[in-house]
């Protein structure tokens, strides 16, 4: 079990937000940064953190994106093959982003089609990426069924794909990890969600990284019981660097 650190940035700013709020007009903001996103890549450099992302939050095509894309390009520079980047990905600019030092691409939105995987476009973006640098992002949230269903379009659309160990073995072919963020308490620092890492934990094939609600050691310690020790997490809003209780210090200590 490993601690995979995080960047997300909106509107060009490094932020930690509450993931069910993010829209094209704005979201509910837990910290906005003062530094720029290549201080927190150097510092993950310094520290030998691995397996990290870089989220650009901002879709495609708004007047935002650019601003959002300059910010996650410097992290990049700052950190070259040890952070993975995911928002907007597609196969026109994943050779951009691969050059420009990202070690992996994360991909959802691309992939699910009319709420389906589309196994053409799957097709298309290891063809431009390769297994080895793709990485599935298979967030989700909770339907009235009780089930976590994959969410696309920064976590606002529903598909009719339920989280699953088979959704998981399905897709091992087609990336080296998973990102799955429990969009329900993304956030929220209200504790983790039991359900769905109990899902990853009875997955047995590749690197798996669970985020969302993480508040203290003790979901922490949670997470690697439950978990049985092969679910790595990230940790955002709760991370002191981002205005929280959680010492980074210690999770790079303790996890690294």
């Amino acid at each position: 079990m490993e601690f995979r650190p995080c960047i997300d940035i909106h509107n060009g700013k490094v932020k930690q937000i509450v993931g069910g709020s993010l829209s094209d007009a704005a979201a509910q903001e837990n910290f906005v940064s003062e530094r720029d996103a290549a201080f927190y890549a150097g510092l993950y450099k310094e520290k030998g953190l691995t397996g990290g992302h870089v989220i650009l939050l901002n879709g495609r095509g708004t007047a935002e994106y650019e601003a959002t894309k300059a910010q996650a390009l410097t992290a990049l520079r700052a950190y070259p093959g040890g952070l993975q980047l995911g928002g907007g990905i597609s196969p026109d600019n994943a050779a951009e982003f691969l050059e420009a030092g990202a070690a992996q691409l994360i991909v959802t939105s691309y992939v699910f089609r009319e709420g389906r995987i589309d196994h053409e476009r799957l097709g298309e973006m290891l063809a431009a990426a390769g297994k080895e640098k793709l990485v599935l992002d298979l967030s989700c949230r909770r339907k009235e069924d009780g089930k976590c269903y994959i969410v696309t379009d920064r976590w606002q659309r529903f598909t009719e794909e339920s989280l699953s160990t088979e959704l998981l073995e399905e897709l091992s072919d087609s990336a080296a990890e998973f990102l799955i963020h429990a969009v329900d308490v993304e956030g929220k620092q209200s504790g983790i969600d039991e359900g769905v890492l109990g899902i990853l934990a009875d997955y047995e094939g590749l690197p798996v990284t669970y985020a969302g609600g993480i508040r203290s050691m003790e979901d922490i310690e949670t997470i690697r019981r439950l978990g049985k020790g092969r679910v790595n997490f990230t940790v955002g809003s709760a991370l002191d660097l981002f205005g929280g209780g959680l010492d980074f210090e210690e999770l790079c200590r303790e996890y690294a």
